[in-house]
């Protein structure tokens, strides 16, 4: 019991510590890293993302001898990337693969992709 005020005050130390360090972080941050945060995250992952995405779904179409199409808006919104043929899918890094609140989430045929150097390995499992 003796060494739990001193566990607590050295827990505090380290928070607050911490806590100074981000309001140090944030202090640098200034309207030329977010508009660079923001041109990179709506024109490069975007546009990357969806090259991808078609890719996948063209590829899974070829695979399924049907037709693909990117979804509208509120498809999206429902978590909807895509369709083969006429079966709604999700595409989604592979890094998703152990999260089972997307699949959850998500009541759609989930793609999985990895990117490599120069391709991208899709698993189509779920198709």
């Amino acid at each position: 019991m003796n060494q739990e005020p001193e566990a607590i005050k050295t827990a505090t130390e380290k928070i607050l510590k911490k806590l100074e360090n981000f309001r140090n972080a944030l202090d640098k941050i200034d309207q030329t890293i977010v508009e660079q945060w923001v041109r990179d995250l709506v024109v490069v992952t975007t546009f990357v993302g969806l090259r991808f995405q078609e890719a996948i779904l063209k590829k899974g179409a070829e695979m399924k001898r049907t037709t693909y199409r990117l979804s509208t808006d509120e498809e999206e919104s429902s978590g909807i990337d895509g369709f083969i043929g006429s079966v709604p899918v999700s595409i989604k890094p592979d890094t998703y693969k152990g999260e089972q609140d997307i699949k959850d989430q998500i009541p759609v045929k989930l793609i999985y992709y990895k990117k490599l150097d120069d391709e991208i390995e899709i698993d189509f499992s779920e198709l």
